[in-house]
């Protein structure tokens, strides 16, 4: 029983540091910032445009992986940043590499944008 509760208390903790990081990421980095607005203006869009269940699940997964890829790209350029702070070309490459995931899931998110919304516009 004692392995539980110290189980238990440990996954608290866990999600009080993802809650932290969390809030971190949205009142401090400022990718994540335009990238939560974006995310908020588009789920606007989708009510005024009556979105079906399965377009809103698309969108939703859409904004879930920029955030998630954006935020992946912060934590690896912030480590990036802490173990070499001057500029060094094998870090430069590891933080392109890092960005190009995240501009890989905005190119996804942008054709899942145009098959939801391009058919309400042209019917």
């Amino acid at each position: 029983m004692q392995n539980e509760g110290g189980f238990f208390l440990n996954r608290l903790k866990a999600i009080k540091y993802a809650a932290k990081g969390f809030w971190i990421l949205i009142t401090s980095e400022h990718s994540i910032i335009a990238q939560v607005s974006i995310g908020i203006i588009l789920s606007v869009i989708g009510f005024l445009m009556h979105l079906s269940a399965t377009e809103w699940m698309f969108q939703i997964m859409a904004i879930g992986l920029i955030l998630v890829a954006e935020s992946l790209n912060t934590a690896i350029e912030k480590m990036a940043d802490f173990i070499h702070p001057e500029y060094h070309k094998q870090i430069g490459r590891i933080k392109d590499i890092s960005a190009g995931a995240a501009f890989f899931a905005a190119i996804i998110a942008v054709i899942i944008g145009l098959i939801i919304y391009v058919p309400k516009f042209i019917v």
